[in-house]
């Protein structure tokens, strides 16, 4: 049986582990990751593992990006450990997740950064770092004067069962077949009628 909200422990887990990382510094020259230009059109699948869940590395996520000034928006799909830029603005994935199947409460989450240029001086600067949740949208709030960025999506697979799961019907079944197989003590009984030993006969001397 798994352990109720197992995915809401896992993104905490998450969130503080990209939080203690330096992960949310400035960036430095953004030389971090690879920067992909926005139209690049590489594709990006998620491949499934068998024995678990889909690998961080290879899930995939779609965050939305609006530019204030034009009111334009645009869906940046990528993977952990990638950015894209768009004009002025560079978003940069860090790790996405999706709750479980099993989970009552579904929820959507991706640790996002936002880097823009500044016409002043030329320069980047980290305008956002932390997690953004589809369903809870006010959980963090970007504040931006022109850029706005939100998870839309995380492409990602759970396994239906774990090498400790058992189903209904196959339990139902292993307790019927060991009703019906006889025990151990059951060999051991003689079930004959007991008859007197000769010692103990009653002796007509």
């Amino acid at each position: 049986m798994r352990a109720p909200r197992a995915g809401a422990a896992l993104l905490l887990a998450l969130m503080v582990q990209a939080c203690g990382d330096g992960s949310n510094q400035l960036p430095q020259g953004n030389a971090s990751s690879a920067i992909r230009q926005a139209g690049d059109s590489t594709p990006l699948v998620a491949p499934v593992d068998s024995s678990g869940a889909t690998p961080m590395k290879e899930r995939v996520a779609v965050v939305g990006l609006l530019n204030k000034r034009n009111g334009l928006t645009r869906d940046l799909k990528m993977k952990p450990g990638e950015a894209l830029r768009v004009g002025d603005a560079i978003v940069r994935l860090r790790a996405c997740e999706a709750t479980a199947p099993w989970e009552e409460q579904k929820e959507v989450g991706a640790f996002v950064q936002l880097d823009v240029r500044s016409p002043q001086d030329d320069k980047w600067r980290r305008a956002f770092s932390g997690w953004l949740f589809r369903e809870r949208p006010d959980r963090n709030v970007v504040q931006h004067p022109i850029y706005d960025v939100w998870v839309k999506s995380c492409e990602m697979s759970w396994p239906e069962t774990g090498p400790d799961t058992l189903k209904a019907a196959e339990k139902s079944g292993a307790k019927a077949n060991a009703a019906a197989a006889p025990g151990p003590s059951d060999n051991s009984v003689d079930s004959s009628p007991s008859s007197t030993p000769a010692s103990a006969e009653p002796s007509n001397d």
